[in-house]
């Protein structure tokens, strides 16, 4: 079954120091699944790596060997956004809706998300949407 994945779980992957159980579980049914990510991640992801490069965490080099690992993986990028219930969750959990975008997609195709964002996980939870790793079910 696909999942939804967002920004946090990806940069866990591929972030000295950054790795986590959920993040680790997503990574692994890569394996036999693929994920789905909104447009904006292909821009989040990127914008992570150059804030990450300006810190000295990481070099341009390990930001391109990053970003082609990536563009392996099995993950998709889904354009149907449906507006109303878009904006529904990020007013109703005060979510950004650059956060409630997976969130949206993963309601819409009733799939799990994985995110180590402690509020769109909440919102997640309140929505009955499961989540990959989640230990508190």
């Amino acid at each position: 079954m696909p999942f939804v994945i967002d920004a946090s779980v990806a940069a866990s992957w591929l972030l000295p120091d950054e790795g986590r159980p959920e993040s680790d579980q997503a990574y692994s049914k890569l394996a036999t699944d693929h994920a789905l990510v909104p447009t904006l991640w292909w821009f989040e992801m990127r914008n992570l790596f150059v804030t990450n490069e300006r810190r000295g965490r990481i070099d341009s080099a390990k930001t391109s060997t990053a970003l082609a690992l990536l563009a392996r993986l099995p993950i998709r990028i889904d354009n149907s956004v449906e507006e109303g219930p878009l904006m529904l969750l990020a007013r109703q959990y005060k979510l950004s809706v650059y956060d409630a975008a997976y969130l949206e997609i993963a309601q819409r195709k009733a799939v799990p998300l994985a995110t180590l964002d402690v509020q769109l996980a909440d919102a997640a939870r309140a929505e009955g949407v499961p989540l990959i790793g989640d230990s508190t079910r």
